[in-house]
């Protein structure tokens, strides 16, 4: 799918867990939710207009929704893309340091 050439239709938001927090410290790795329909090319160079980096490479993953229930009624989350992308040595995000 092509975006318009608008890179925040593709990134919707960084993951923030311990997990993807320890890869940024260690690997220089980050987290992003993606658009389940970006791939890796538009990934890529979203990150790179959007936060003036120079990104290596880039790994996706389609993470289910998990089930949930409010008393008797099931519901699902919804399923969504999740892109790891590892940064060239030398180029950080800085998304939530201290």
């Amino acid at each position: 799918m092509k975006f318009k050439g608008d890179p925040y239709n593709i990134i919707l938001r960084p993951v923030v867990t311990e997990k993807s927090m320890e890869e940024k410290e260690l690997m220089n790795k980050v987290a992003f939710e993606v658009h389940p329909k970006a791939n890796r090319q538009e990934i890529k160079s979203a990150v790179e207009k959007l936060f003036d980096v120079k990104v290596l490479k880039v790994n996706t993953v389609s993470v289910k929704g998990k089930k949930r229930r409010m008393g008797r009624v099931e519901g699902k989350k919804k399923d969504w893309k999740k892109a790891i992308v590892t940064l060239a040595p030398g180029h950080r995000i800085e998304l939530f340091e201290v």
